[in-house]
C-alpha cells in the first residue's frame, strides 16, 4: 500500500474518531493528511470507498495478527475457536469499529442484511482455509457453508458488542467448539 494511501486512511480514521462519519468529509481528510482534495480523489472515488478501504485495512490487519497468535495451538479446532473468539473480542473493543457502531450504525447495515464486504470475505476465506487444512479435530463438513456459518455467528457477536459480556464470550467459545467437534451432529 502506498504511503499516500496509508496517510489518507490514517486521516480518515482520525476524522471518524474525532467527529464521526457523518461529519467527515473528503476536504477534512485532505486537510488532515496535508494533501489536496484532488490527491484524495485520485486514490478514492468518494468517501464511502475511502471508509470501506479503511475498514478493510483495519480488520484484515487484525485478522492477520490473531492468525499469527493462534498458529502455535495444537489443533485446527483450537486455532479456529481461539481465532474467532479473539477476533470478536478485539473488534468489540476496536476504537474505529465501536465509533461507527455508536454514531453511524446504518453504515454497517448493508453488511448485515445485503452482502459481505471485503473484510467479511477475508474473514470467511481465512476460516475456510483453516477448515481445509484440518487435522481430524474438526468434524466432516461442507467447508464453504461452515465458514459462512461461523462468520455469521461471530459477526452477530461483533454487531451486538454492547450486549456481549464475558459470559456470552464463554458461550461463543462453547458454541464454536460444539459446532466444530468431531462428535457434533450434522
Amino acid at each position: 500500500m502506498t504511503s499516500t494511501r496509508n496517510t489518507l486512511l490514517d486521516a480518515t480514521q482520525a476524522s471518524i474518531l474525532d467527529v464521526g462519519l457523518r461529519r467527515t468529509t473528503l476536504a477534512d481528510v485532505a486537510r488532515r493528511a496535508g494533501v489536496s482534495r484532488m490527491t484524495v480523489y485520485r486514490q478514492f472515488d468518494d468517501l464511502q470507498t475511502l471508509v470501506a478501504a479503511l475498514l478493510t485495512r483495519e480488520i484484515t490487519a487484525l485478522l492477520a495478527e490473531v492468525d499469527a497468535e493462534v498458529a502455535p495451538l495444537a489443533t485446527t479446532r483450537e486455532r479456529l475457536v481461539a481465532a474467532c473468539v479473539r477476533t470478536v473480542e478485539r473488534l468489540r473493543d476496536h476504537s474505529l469499529f465501536t465509533r461507527l457502531l455508536d454514531l453511524d450504525p446504518e453504515l454497517l447495515m448493508p453488511f448485515v442484511f445485503d452482502r459481505f464486504g471485503s473484510s467479511q470475505r477475508a474473514s470467511r476465506d481465512l476460516i475456510a482455509a483453516q477448515l481445509r487444512a484440518g487435522d481430524g479435530s474438526v468434524r466432516d463438513l461442507d467447508v464453504e457453508a461452515a465458514a459462512t456459518t461461523i462468520q455469521l455467528i461471530c459477526q452477530s457477536f461483533v454487531f451486538s458488542a454492547r450486549l456481549v459480556d464475558e459470559g456470552a464470550m464463554k458461550e461463543l467459545r462453547h458454541v464454536l467448539e460444539s459446532y466444530l467437534g468431531v462428535a457434533a451432529l450434522r
